[in-house]
């Protein structure tokens, strides 16, 4: 089905190749993870077999690549049989709707009419999209918008699915839909290449998992029953995450109360209150409201429709609050909320002072979903002086070594892998010296160690005295960093 022999692949511009002999051969009908460290080679990888690379990324190609026993000289018959799943959903929207962004592929490819309204009608009811098929897309969630661009890439019945990080902006819930999908399409006989950090979803479903080593060198090859009998020391030493989703021991609930606030997972500190939700947990002393950031009355919609409202919440100062809930909930709404991006009703006070949106852009730090957001800059340095503060650049040098980045400094930011993109963007943070900083899904594209050590950034930053909103729902991170939980619920429609 596709075949990769002794393929070496450069980046034009780059030093070294990303992808130095890699040897790969993907029967019909195969289910194959591709994991290892970030920077690795995955997402480029995938670029090959999709024929991105070498048609679209410019640079220089050795070896041979094979798709459906054909090389990869005519990427639209390459598009007719793969389709792709990006980590960050929205670079591969074409349309604003979501119904329309489904049927984008089959009216490329010519289908009739009738033909297209019989396979679109069938993929919302698979994918469960009846409620979101009339809204537009830059409305939805990052983790709507994932599965939406997991709908559309089997909209056109590829045999070929690629799919680079799927689960980064998926809730647990999220996770078993798609992890049933693609039991669904396995069972089809379409081939899937999964490229992936979070493993525990992926048991039983692979076939086979390919450890890709830098320079895009495979260092370990499993069956699927030697997976299933990894350890986790084994899945350690290779700097894998581990196959069992670990509980969430989250100390405390935030005091929080209002409609958007959910009741989360169990946990030993509220006990005394099981069944009950977070409006009633204890209201903090004086002395608590008044360091941190307190949200009274906050309100948003979008087209009418209520996305947030949280009569009351506490974030405290020097605590990581992990924000949680399913997909739609408002965390994003409620993270460019508390960065001054994101009109609304109400009030946000920082250690009892009411900040306007303009004094909370001042005092706030964010890490985006999709991190290339945020990129301004031609080179790693000069991304991170743009936003250190003098008092913290001595440490400069220091939290890029932590983070991975090491000898990077040279570089241009997009030129990064998109894990090494996602802690660029975590120093700038760590840098800041701002009062608010809000990381949201920070953690995808992020292998196990690298997870550690933006934990460790976050952890400094709290020390630092900074009020810092943690929203995952990687219950890997959540376990490594949240101090205290505030679980948001979707407003009924």
């Amino acid at each position: 089905m596709i075949l990769l022999k002794d393929v070496r692949w450069t980046y034009q511009g780059g030093a070294t190749p990303v992808l130095d002999g890699l040897d790969l051969h993907f029967q019909r009908g195969e289910t194959v993870v591709v994991c290892g460290p970030s920077g690795s080679g995955k997402s480029s990888m995938l670029r090959l077999m999709n024929g991105l690379i070498p048609h679209l990324h410019p640079g220089t190609l050795h070896g041979e690549v094979r798709v459906g026993a054909e090389p990869i000289t005519d990427l639209a018959q390459v598009g007719r049989v793969t389709g792709t799943v990006l980590q960050h959903p929205r670079r591969q929207f074409f349309t604003d709707a979501v119904d329309a962004e489904l049927a984008f592929a089959l009216e490329n490819f010519g289908t009739p009419p009738h033909r297209i309204r019989d396979r679109v009608g069938s993929v919302i009811a698979d994918f469960e999209l009846t409620d979101l098929v009339h809204t537009r897309l830059r409305d939805l969630s990052g983790g709507q918008q994932q599965r939406v661009a997991c709908a559309a890439a089997v909209t056109h019945e590829p045999s070929l699915l690629l799919f680079d990080e799927p689960t980064s902006n998926l809730s647990p819930q999220g996770i078993a839909n798609l992890t049933a999908t693609l039991r669904r399409l396995r069972d089809l006989d379409v081939t899937l290449v999964i490229a992936e950090h979070r493993l525990h979803y992926l048991r039983g479903l692979a076939d086979r998992i390919v450890v890709l080593r830098h320079n895009g060198r495979i260092g370990k090859e499993w069956t699927r029953a030697e997976f299933a009998g990894l350890t986790d020391e084994m899945l350690r030493a290779e700097g894998l995450r581990g196959l069992d989703t670990p509980e969430r021991l989250v100390s405390a609930k935030a005091f929080a109360h209002g409609r958007s606030i959910g009741t989360g997972e169990p946990c030993p500190a509220m006990e005394d209150h099981a069944g009950e939700k977070a409006s009633v947990t204890p209201t903090p002393g004086p002395d608590a409201v008044c360091g941190g950031v307190l949200l009274r009355g906050i309100r948003c919609a979008f087209r009418r429709r209520r996305v947030l409202d949280i009569e009351e919440a506490h974030l405290p100062a020097g605590t990581i609050t992990a924000v949680t809930g399913p997909n739609g909930a408002g965390k994003s709404t409620l993270a460019r909320i508390l960065a001054g991006l994101q009109r609304h009703a109400g009030e946000v006070l920082l250690d009892g002072r009411p900040l306007s949106r303009s004094q909370r852009q001042r005092e706030s730090a964010i890490v985006m979903q999709d991190v290339q957001r945020q990129l301004f800059t031609d080179s790693v340095t000069a991304e991170l002086r743009l936003g250190t503060r003098p008092a913290h650049a001595e440490h400069a040098a220091a939290v890029l070594a932590d983070l991975g980045l090491e000898g990077l400094g040279h570089r241009h930011p997009l030129s990064l892998a998109g894990g090494e993109q996602q802690r660029l963007v975590v120093a700038t943070a760590r840098l800041s010296g701002r009062r608010i900083v809000i990381f949201d899904e920070p953690s995808s594209g992020v292998d196990r160690r690298h997870l550690q050590s933006i934990t460790r950034a976050m952890r400094d930053i709290a020390a630092d005295g900074a009020v810092v909103v943690l929203i995952s729902h990687d219950a890997d991170l959540l376990a490594l960093a949240a101090d205290q939980e505030l679980p948001l619920r979707p407003l009924g429609r």
